[in-house]
Order: structure tokens, then sequence, then C-alpha cells
């Protein structure tokens, strides 16, 4: 099959905001022409942020020849192909990070959720709200050097933040 190439438009960007109180505040500003889809985005209490890794979006890695790593993350992980990590180093830097909705303005566009595992400035491609009978499974499994990770996303925001992955906006 002939490669085609895509073209993505941001809808918006992330707007990382450290308060006086050296908490961290996420936002999601979406573009103008996008802001009446985020009616009714109100009525779920999470959503999917699809976000483009544009730090990591560079021709040496995209074009490189092995696609294998050991994970910086877990207790002893093995060398892993990257598609069994969620690195945001990828042949198309796509990632996606679910979280909280706190408050949604569709007026002027902007989504204040709980939090995110990427940078000030980070393009967003998509928002999904979230389905449990779509995005929850019931038997799963994961790698097992990853075995001691938080079963779930509300417990993982305190185990980040005690990795060190918040001292950046300190």
């Amino acid at each position: 099959m002939k490669e085609k190439e895509f073209k993505l438009k941001p809808i918006g960007y992330v707007r990382v905001v450290a308060n006086n109180s050296k908490e961290v505040e996420y936002f999601l500003d979406i573009n103008e022409q996008y802001h009446s889809a985020l009616k009714s985005l109100d009525k779920f209490s999470h959503v999917i942020v699809v976000w483009w890794a544009h730090q990591n979006d560079t021709e040496e890695i995209r074009n490189q020849k092995a696609w294998s790593i050991i994970p910086p993350y877990g207790e002893n992980p093995e060398e892993t192909g990257i598609f069994a990590t969620r690195a945001e180093y990828r042949p198309n830097p796509v990632a996606m990070t679910t979280t909280s909705i706190l408050e949604v303005d569709e007026e002027k566009g902007i989504v204040k959720v709980g939090g995110l595992d990427t940078f000030d400035g980070t393009p967003i491609i998509d928002l999904k709200s979230y389905f449990p009978i779509s995005d929850r499974v019931r038997d799963c499994y994961i790698a097992p050097w990853l075995k001691d990770w938080p079963e779930w996303m509300e417990d993982g925001s305190v185990w980040w933040e005690e990795q060190g992955f918040f001292e950046d906006y300190e």
C-alpha cells in the first residue's frame, strides 16, 4: 500500500498555570471555530484528550530505524517495542490522557481539567468524551514491570506527583 500523509490541525492548546499556592491548574484552550463543539461536554465527568507530543516531533525521532526501548518507568522494565509503551517518542507522536472535567466554558472555549501529562502549549488534536462502554475493560492485564503502579487514574495523580513528574511547574 502506498504511504499517504495526513494533515492534522490543532483544535486548541493546553495551558498550564501555577497559581499562588503553587498548585498547578490545567486548561484546554479551544480555538474559536470549535467552541460550539464543547456543547454538552459538561454533562460528562471525564474527557480523553488526544494531543501531539510536539517536543518530540523531530525528523531524527520519526525516522529512526529501531523502535525498541527500555521504558523509563516501572520496576526493572525489559526492553520493549515502542507500541508496548506510552512513551511520547513515536513514529507519530500522538498521545492521549484521560482526565476529569472540572469546568466547561463553551462561550470562551475553555475547559478546566483535573490534570494532564502534557506541557504548557501542547497542541490538542481532539477531545473525546469518556464512555465506560467503550473505554473501560473488565478483564485486562499489564506488563509485569508496571505491577506496582496505582490501579486507578485518581490514585495515579498522587503517584505521579510522588515520582516528581510535576517538578517543572514548582
